[in-house]
């Protein structure tokens, strides 16, 4: 069953105005000893290594303004997002339908409050949590009024670069003819990867009209779990960024968004060498921020004649949960929330928290968001809402009618990991932990490419 909701903005204008853009960004740190999220363990944040951030791209055209937000946080929650969208409305006009809000997908920030099972158990009743929810659309909504207030005239220029030698689908055939998942460097037993990966790195930068860099947003489909440890930290976006000022100036905000990476994540399995830890995020971020600055020399004026804003709401068919599997994972709660020693099996607290999600939703498929929004014909931006198997991100790009599109992970809400329809019966991690059930990847693929497709007519 599909519940559809279209909204279709379009501003078309015989005399057009003056495209203007602004950016901000707002520290969304927590207080030291708030539990981290990223993990299926409890742990309090001692410190801060650099700095969480809420970052804000507000453009205008004709009196349509759209905002775009980022934040370094593990994902996104419904609640969090509407919240967010009333604050932002309530601020500066902007309609809530009119902003995208995406996270990077941080292991080294906050556990996010939402009353699910696993959240309450790692830490998201703690009080700090809580409070860090409560306070957390305000802030957000503080980003886009400075981005708002900070518009002028402005010039959008995009490319799209690539990086080929970053992300690894960590999903393998193994010898045995099973999927692994994260099978370990050197492994003898690895065949081959069993998806493939995306190595765009799309690129859009806002000038002013005098030429100067005022942000810069991009994007890679990749996992940000390269820092680790007991400190707060935006992991390799934050390395991105700090390169870019150095090189364009520091005043320049730059936003970054994960590509639909829900199978892919940094580790080379054919080396030995240690890949964790802020070196490793260090080496990623410069290489990153390296190939953006390559393909700054190739940015090419977007034409926008208007920005286009739609989004659909769909329905989402629940993942199968067996009586069996349903007793099993009470008795599984029960044990991880007296932390018995040993723990349960990794696998068997994935299939628990999954499956006490889906049967606390009493048969009720999970409602979700697919948004986009475009400058003109040139560039799009797609949300959608867990963390997406890359094929599912490459089937939008390849159907989508516009030079660059855009695709932003963990955004407006999130469900988890949402496989394509290939890999379920392979089983694994990301399977097992999915609340949703198999077709659901390729109902938001059909989405997207539905509103794409309608916002490029001229």
């Amino acid at each position: 069953m599909r519940t559809i909701l279209l909204l279709l903005v379009l501003t078309l204008s015989a005399r057009a105005g003056d495209l203007t853009a602004g950016a901000a960004q707002v520290d969304i740190t927590p207080p030291v000893g708030c539990p981290m999220a990223g993990y299926y363990s409890l742990r309090g944040a001692e410190g801060t290594h650099d700095p969480l951030m809420a970052k804000a791209l507000v453009f205008e055209k004709d009196g349509t303004r759209v905002a775009l937000v980022a934040l370094d946080l593990i994902g996104t929650t419904f609640g969090m997002v509407e919240e967010s969208r009333k604050a932002i409305e309530a601020a500066t006009g902007i309609p809530g339908k009119h902003v995208m809000i995406s996270a990077t997908h941080s292991h080294t920030g906050p556990v996010l409050s939402d009353g699910k099972p696993r959240n309450a158990v790692y830490g998201g009743a703690h009080k700090l949590a809580v409070e860090f929810m409560a306070g957390l659309p305000a802030k957000i909504a503080e980003a886009v009024k400075k981005a708002d207030a900070a518009r002028k005239p402005a010039a959008i220029k995009h490319a799209i670069g690539k990086e080929e030698n970053l992300a690894f689908n960590r999903r393998f055939h193994m010898v045995d003819g099973s999927v692994g998942w994260n099978a370990g460097k050197k492994n003898p037993k690895i065949v081959r990867p069993a998806g493939p990966v995306d190595p765009a790195v799309p690129v859009v930068v806002v000038e002013s009209p005098d030429g100067k860099p005022l942000a810069v947003y991009s994007n890679y489909a990749m996992h940000l779990d390269t820092v680790g440890g007991m400190y707060y930290s935006a992991d390799y976006p934050h390395l991105v960024a700090d390169a870019l000022a150095k090189a364009k100036g520091d005043g320049l905000v730059s936003l970054f968004t994960i590509g639909t990476a829900g199978d892919i994540n940094h580790i080379n399995v054919n080396s030995a060498a240690p890949q964790k830890g802020h070196t490793e995020a260090a080496r990623i971020g410069t290489r990153l921020a390296g190939e953006i600055l390559r393909t700054w020399d190739k940015l090419e004026p977007a034409a926008v004649d208007a920005i286009r804003v739609s989004h659909e709401s769909i329905d989402l068919p629940l993942a199968p949960v067996t009586d069996t599997e349903a007793s099993a994972a009470k008795q599984i709660f029960e044990l991880v929330q007296k932390e018995t020693k040993p723990a349960p099996k990794f696998l068997d607290q994935v299939q628990a928290f999954k499956a006490l999600d889906v049967l606390n939703r009493l048969g009720k498929p999970l409602t979700v968001e697919v948004q986009v929004i475009s400058l003109g014909q040139d560039v799009a931006f797609v949300s959608l809402p867990g963390e997406v198997f890359v094929q599912l991100g490459l089937d939008i790009k390849a159907g989508s009618p516009f030079k660059n599109t855009i695709i932003a992970e963990l955004a407006n809400g999130a469900i988890g990991y949402i496989p394509n329809r290939v890999a379920y019966p392979q089983g694994n991690y990301e399977v097992v932990s999915a609340r949703c059930g198999i077709g659901s990847g390729e109902l938001l693929v059909d989405s997207a490419l539905k509103q794409l497709r309608t916002q490029f007519k001229k």
